[in-house]
């Protein structure tokens, strides 16, 4: 019995030690997972802190004063650049392009030869004109000599007729051959007039085979090529060409516009106007208007408008696309138009309209009474000044209190 004892009491100790064991790993398990927790905490609790204070970044735009007098836009049109002069260049005869003098983009001077054709043929009749007008003057030469002499006969003539050495039908043989020779020296002097007509015709035929400038400009397209045929008009099933190239005169550039009708009245003679070329969205050119045309387009409902550009530059290219504003010199700014900020700026929320105002780097809503929309900027009636810093069409995540900083800077 005394061994049944012993066995249990060392039985009854491995179970407590066992126990013990078990207790203190459980313990262990229990510590690890308490301190991966709060871990977790940590780092949720500092990635919110951290997450909030850092800064939004944001579109912001300072509210401004209103337009002064003659700086308000009381309308825009879109339109393109023209150039006044321009022409197609053509040959006044058809022939065959021997020589081409010039390229795209060439500056050229007004009687400047662009082109020569194949002047063989003319160039042969020029020679034959130019020679028959030599022999008219040899023959006019002969006849003055002929005719002087003549002349001098008929004085003798006479004076011997004067002292009857001669007969009465020798002085009158004499008054014959004389007066025939001035006849046939007028005729003669016709006959070289005409002489020299025919070959300044054909000169002019040659100078016709040279195509030239009509003014100074710059050459925009090349039409035709060493060995083709041109034409003043269409022929040869189109083949044959019927321009040399095209000029624009550059210092002709101006801008038409299409104005709605409905809103003509905006637009008179002389109007101030700034023009922003599609290509160049951040260059404002001075610009003002020099007519509005006299008629209207049924299909369009517009009436066209030309406007004069007043500093005329290299990058400004005729069919260029631009936009117009009107200005009206007249309009002093509104008595209850305090403030202005961009349209993207003033939010609607049902009834009530709001925009989100800086202070201090962050975000706080304040609402705002705003007048309609126009060139792309709204008058505040109501709830903002002048200096005060809005944000911009707010990104997504503003609220009030968040930090926000502007967008680009570090």
């Amino acid at each position: 019995m005394s061994l049944d004892q012993q066995a249990l009491e060392v039985l009854r100790k491995d179970g407590k030690a066992s126990d013990s064991r078990y207790q203190t790993r459980a313990g262990q398990r229990r510590r690890r997972w308490l301190i991966v927790a709060l871990v977790v905490v940590l780092t949720a609790v500092a990635w919110a802190v951290l997450g909030r204070s850092k800064p939004l970044e944001a579109e912001l735009a300072t509210v401004g004063i209103p337009a002064a007098p003659g700086q308000t836009a009381v309308l825009s049109a879109s339109g393109y650049v023209v150039a006044r002069r321009l022409a197609t260049v053509s040959s006044k005869v058809t022939g065959r392009v021997i020589e081409v003098t010039f390229e795209e983009g060439s500056e050229v001077e007004a009687g400047q030869a662009l082109a020569r054709l194949d002047d063989a043929t003319t160039r042969a009749a020029f020679n034959v004109a130019a020679r028959q007008r030599d022999a008219a003057r040899m023959d006019l030469r002969e006849i003055e000599v002929r005719l002087a002499e003549a002349n001098r006969e008929l004085e003798r003539q006479r004076r011997l007729r004067a002292e009857k050495l001669v007969s009465a039908s020798a002085l009158d043989a004499a008054e014959a051959n004389s007066n025939a020779l001035a006849a046939r020296l007028e005729s003669v002097r016709a006959g070289v007039a005409v002489a020299e007509s025919n070959v300044s015709l054909r000169a002019r035929e040659l100078d016709d085979l040279v195509v030239r400038a009509p003014f100074d400009g710059v050459v925009i397209s090349k039409d035709a090529q060493p060995g083709e045929m041109v034409s003043p008009i269409s022929a040869g099933g189109g083949y044959t060409r019927t321009g040399i190239a095209t000029i624009v005169d550059m210092s002709s550039r101006e801008i038409e516009v299409d104005v709605n009708e409905s809103y003509i009245n905006r637009v008179r003679e002389r109007q101030r106007a700034e023009a922003v070329l599609d290509s160049y969205p951040d260059w404002r050119i001075p610009a003002r208007v020099i007519a509005i045309v006299p008629t209207a387009d049924r299909q369009k409902a517009t009436v066209r408008v030309r406007i004069a550009i007043e500093e005329l530059d290299p990058r400004i290219l005729p069919d260029m696309g631009v936009k117009v504003r009107f200005f009206d010199d007249r309009a002093p700014a509104g008595p209850a138009a305090t403030a202005s900020v961009p349209a993207g700026a003033i939010l609607q929320d049902e009834d009530a309209q709001y925009a989100w105002r800086v202070v201090d780097g962050r975000a706080a809503r304040i609402g705002v009474e705003a007048g309609e929309e126009a060139e792309g900027t709204r008058q505040i009636l109501r709830g903002l000044a002048v200096g005060d810093q809005v944000i911009v069409n707010p990104p997504t995540g503003i609220s009030d209190g968040v930090r926000v900083r502007p967008r680009g800077t570090p």
